[in-house]
């Protein structure tokens, strides 16, 4: 089983990102992995142990913004797609200035 974890929450002020940080780091410590930003990701032996983990991210919830948690068997995990754009190219360097006199 898997449980996906997908927040927005507020860093607008010193405390919020504080907070922001706390909680990112709680998932961290918790056994979730990045699956791409505000979205974390962790597997579970079963269903038993997923919902120890949703406990324990609403232990660490912080006081403003939202978070989402869902749980996947394996095998709907296992149908994500997924869709990848075309790579950005570097942009252009300026030309260096010339000085005129």
């Amino acid at each position: 089983m898997w449980i996906v974890a997908m927040f927005d929450l507020p860093v607008d002020t010193p405390g919020a990102r504080r907070d922001y940080a706390k909680f990112r780091k709680g998932l961290l410590q918790d056994g979730f992995s990045m699956m791409q930003y505000s979205v974390y990701i962790r597997h579970c032996a079963n269903e038993d142990n997923a919902k120890v983990h949703f406990f324990r991210v609403k232990a660490i919830l912080p006081p403003d913004g939202e978070v989402r948690l869902i749980g996947f068997t394996d095998l709907q995990f296992g149908k994500m797609e997924i869709f990848l754009g075309r790579r950005r190219k570097a942009p252009v360097a300026a030309p260096a200035q010339v000085e005129m006199f």
